[in-house]
């Protein structure tokens, strides 16, 4: 259910920082943390304790040397096709990174600009060339089952539609290419997106994103915590990067393209997305920028660049930082084979982790606002995740799902406040109260049985199917009823 896509700078990003950047706007509340950055200083002493004054943007031939003349280890970039005054900005603004940043450029690169028609054609070969149209329909039917989208939501084409709109620059650690996509010119937006993307390319040269960080398609898809947790750090590292390199080295004109950009940004596709696919969407980048500037303020690029080798492991070490890097998450097995269970006709369509941030988003984030619980409750009632296992089976014949989902809590109390939100998104999505057997909570509804039943631990036990007969013997298959 988890893609992994090219770490990427997208605009409604760049629209949330502008709302604190531009001083006559009010700050929006997932971006807060970006107002504190430019009175924010680090603990230790690094090149951003003592700011660079603003410079003109570089005016210089291009070159193939990322590095500096007094002997900083280079990187050789192609840019052939590049207008020789954008590759000196460009060559300008890796330097600034470099020595705001600290790491040194060690490998080669090739960057381009794209148009946006480009983008698109590149999001359909390189974004979801592999994704088929199959996978699309389980993703959503999984996405379903959880609630936060409708049966028969065309998942594949909107993911084209937003990427396709979103993305304003990206690298590619496997093909180690950059691209920064072209508004009206090389502008203040486009300085600080290759400001952004030029850190990932400094990561993957310092760390290898691929095979170091083991951040890829195959260790993915058996962690999606992990990797959500590496994620969060990667883009809150560059994000930071690209904010502070806005303070230190933004020209005024800078400042006049971003805000320009602001009062004119429109995003009618993220806007009309679903309301947990908005909150996903930011989710590396808004709780990475703030994981990621603790880190900072705490200690400096140093102790950003030590999580690089302990890294975060969880979407739960990423909303609370301070559980960073103790405390990990629990494993959970789903002991028995339910494909045998529930017969020949069923088949197992996804499975893995759901983790705190998916678990706050299915309490909070619903397809229809009426099955949403408030903030403040989802959010509490997911904090006390310790581990989780899922399972969704669809049925080829009659095309309905089962959902199984295994949650360990940190204690009973925890627990207990899980299932009264759970209860109260229950009544509400399923449209009857709960009925309690023991200490079960039951909601027979009229296209389906939904089961939320409790071991003699701390687990929690969601079974969702088509019917009350289907959802009792995956119940007793796990030996919970």
């Amino acid at each position: 259910m988890h893609r992994i896509l090219p770490v990427l700078t997208i605009l409604i990003l760049l629209s949330l920082a502008c709302s604190t950047l531009a001083p006559t706007q009010e700050p929006l509340p997932t971006s807060t943390a970006v107002a504190e950055i430019a009175t924010a200083q680090p603990s230790s002493t690094t090149p951003a304790d003592e700011p660079t004054a603003t410079h003109a943007p570089a005016t210089l031939a291009p070159t193939a040397d990322a590095g500096t003349a007094e002997g900083t280890p280079t990187a050789e970039t192609s840019s052939d096709t590049l207008d020789p005054a954008i590759a000196a900005q460009m060559d300008q603004i890796q330097q600034d990174v470099i020595d705001l940043r600290g790491l040194q450029p060690n490998g080669s690169f090739s960057r381009a600009l794209l148009t946006p028609e480009e983008l698109r054609q590149k999001v359909l070969d390189d974004f979801f060339s592999d994704y088929s149209a199959e996978e699309a329909a389980e993703d959503a039917a999984v996405l379903s089952a959880l609630g936060l989208l409708e049966p028969d939501f065309d998942l594949m084409n909107f993911y084209i539609d937003l990427y396709s709109e979103q993305v304003a620059g990206y690298y590619d650690h496997e093909t180690r290419e950059m691209y920064v996509v072209l508004g009206e010119g090389f502008k203040g937006t486009e300085r600080m997106t290759y400001a952004h993307e030029y850190t990932h390319a400094l990561q993957d040269q310092t760390y290898d994103i691929d095979d170091g960080l083991e951040y890829n398609e195959d260790t993915c898809k058996d962690d999606s915590e992990r990797c959500a947790g590496i994620q969060a750090l990667m883009e809150g590292d560059a994000t930071l990067s690209e904010y502070l390199w806005y303070f230190s080295y933004g020209t005024p004109q800078d400042q006049q393209d971003v805000e320009s950009f602001y009062d004119s940004y429109e995003s009618p596709v993220y806007d009309s997305a679903p309301p947990f696919m908005q909150e996903d969407f930011l989710f590396a980048y808004t709780y990475g920028l703030s994981f990621t500037m603790g880190l900072w303020q705490e200690g400096g690029w140093p102790a950003v660049d030590a999580a690089y080798v302990d890294l975060p492991d969880s979407t739960e070490q990423i909303m609370h930082p301070e559980l960073y890097p103790d405390e990990t998450p629990i494993s959970v097995v789903i002991p028995v084979d339910l494909t045998g269970t529930l017969g020949t006709d069923w088949s197992e369509i996804d499975s893995g982790l759901m983790g705190e941030w998916y678990t706050f988003l299915i309490l909070g984030r619903g397809i229809d606002p009426n099955f949403q619980v408030d903030d403040t409750t989802a959010f509490a009632a997911a904090a006390g995740w310790g581990g989780d296992a899922y399972q969704v089976f669809q049925n080829a014949a009659t095309g309905q799902s089962v959902l199984v989902m295994v949650t360990t809590w940190d204690n009973g109390s925890e627990r207990s406040e899980f299932v009264q939100a759970f209860q109260q998104y229950g009544d509400k999505r399923f449209g009857v109260p709960a009925v309690q057997e023991g200490d079960d909570l039951l909601w027979e509804f009229t296209d389906g049985f939904n089961g939320l039943y409790l071991d003699t631990g701390v687990s929690t036990i969601w079974i969702l199917g088509p019917d009350r007969a289907t959802v009792e013997l995956v119940a007793d298959a796990l030996s919970v009823r």
